[in-house]
């Protein structure tokens, strides 16, 4: 009982902090952007708390109980993802000051490419969004009243009414502050796993040495973590949650420095949340992967702690939901509805992007229904994303070089995602790899016979 009241107090606090933001986020710029004034530490404590989601709680203690240590590269490959981000294009999306990542491809190629973009980007981030829900069914079931579906409802209720309200400026503004939750709830209960098995000596006494394999094994060999380092972290190079995340910032500096912070942060939180579910392992062997941290809460950790705690993962996936639902919804509104009816004044665009939070949301959540497991489910969503769009964004910042055109940007991206698709609707193996290699052969082929062909027609004329 003592739980559930401060799952209460925690979700009308969330609800109360959208009421108070609705009445500072009245333009399209603090709606989508937070006004573009966000501090390294601001912008730093949103990355966090948007990539530490369903994935990197309950998905990633998921994967420490079945695979060990190397579950850690879930995470870690993000971090060499920021590291690339902030080394090569942080500052160049920062300065392009605007508000998608599909604005941006526009940019770059043409209205045909931004359009594919959007539309590649919202299917996806649907997938992503729904990965959430399921998570938050999981953490909540520990409570034993009702039933995960009722949760995941509510759940759903919550953080769609929440983004609604105070849009980018709120979500920015409490993200900080769920980082910092989340950190301390999860090396917490790692220190209480810990002391229930005797300490480091006690864990490793109790599982298979096999499990404390680094930085491969034998269930995680070399073309896994080359499939984990492509297709997810690539994610993190070029994705319209990082990039909204970029655009918040208050200048280039600020975007760039605030990305290498969260590649450092994310390092400990990755082998935290690993040990964890290594630990769960050994206390609990019989329970399913994913209930590996809602089964720490539940049977390790005083009822008031526990709380806490439960809390603190609910910050995690509310934070990633929060972020992705306004992502997709702000490339909803501004990349496809806007480009059809380009009148449309700053109210009614307003208007329009709650309601698409609204649909996004509960399209999400019939979603989640389907689906059975967290980073499957990420992982599908990731993998369609990354065969499909990041090749020509990364090609576009350097396009006259790369002589990338943006009818081969187009091929790439339709040609890779559905090759991807594919691969993951029949399951077949080295398919998700070939589908980016699908999609840079499209992309530099299409784009040299496009050359080509323009270079025919320019001397078919000037010999006339």
């Amino acid at each position: 009982m003592l739980e559930l009241i401060i799952i209460a107090v925690y979700f009308l606090s969330v609800i109360t902090i959208g009421v108070a933001s609705r009445r500072k986020a009245r333009g399209v710029d603090d709606f989508f952007v937070a006004g573009r004034k966000g501090s390294s530490s601001l912008i730093t404590g949103s990355l966090l708390a948007t990539i530490i989601g369903g994935s990197a709680t309950v998905g990633m203690a998921g994967l420490g109980f079945t695979q060990g240590l190397t579950g850690a590269w879930w995470l870690l490959v993000g971090s060499i993802g920021l590291v690339v981000l902030g080394l090569f294009f942080a500052e160049k999306v920062r300065r392009f000051g605007l508000y998608t990542l599909p604005e941006l491809v526009g940019k770059q190629y043409d209205e045909r490419m931004a359009l594919a973009a959007s539309v590649l980007i919202v299917v996806a981030w649907i997938g992503i969004i729904a990965a959430q829900i399921v998570a938050s069914g999981k953490i909540l079931s520990v409570l034993g009243i009702g039933s995960p579906l009722l949760w995941m409802v509510l759940f759903t209720a919550v953080f769609v009414t929440y983004t609604l309200l105070g849009g980018q400026y709120a979500v920015i503004r409490t993200d900080s502050l769920q980082a910092v939750i989340i950190f301390a709830g999860v090396f917490g209960s790692l220190a209480l796993v810990l002391s229930h098995l005797g300490g480091w000596d006690g864990l490793r006494s109790s599982l298979p040495p096999e499990q404390f394999a680094f930085p491969l094994s034998s269930q995680f060999g070399g073309y896994e973590l080359i499939t984990l380092l492509l297709l997810v972290g690539l994610t993190y190079v070029v994705g319209p949650d990082m990039y909204s995340r970029l655009f918040c910032a208050k200048d280039a500096k600020t975007a760039r420095v605030s990305v290498f912070w969260t590649a450092l942060l994310i390092i400990p939180f990755a082998f935290g949340i690993t040990l964890m579910g290594m630990g769960a392992a050994a206390l609990f062997p019989q329970i399913s992967s994913e209930q590996a941290f809602p089964m720490v809460i539940k049977e390790v950790l005083p009822p008031f702690l526990g709380g806490i705690v439960l809390a603190a993962l609910l910050c995690a996936v509310m934070s990633s939901a929060d972020t992705c639902l306004l992502s997709a919804s702000t490339i909803l509104m501004v990349d496809i509805v806007q480009r059809f009816k380009p009148s449309l004044d700053q109210r009614k665009i307003l208007s329009l992007s709650r309601w698409g939070i609204v649909i996004l949301g509960l399209s999400s959540l019939i979603l989640a229904l389907i689906l059975k497991g967290v980073i499957s489910a990420l992982l599908f969503a990731y993998t369609i994303y990354t065969c499909g769009l990041i090749l020509p964004v990364i090609a576009g910042f350097y396009k006259n070089r790369l002589r990338v055109t943006p009818l081969g940007a187009l091929v790439a991206i339709i040609g890779g995602g559905l090759a991807a698709l594919i691969s993951k609707l029949f399951v077949i193996k080295y398919l998700d790899l070939g589908s980016l290699l699908i999609s840079g052969f499209l992309l530099l082929t299409v784009s040299f016979i496009d050359n080509r062909m323009k270079h025919k027609k320019l001397d078919d004329r000037q010999s006339i």
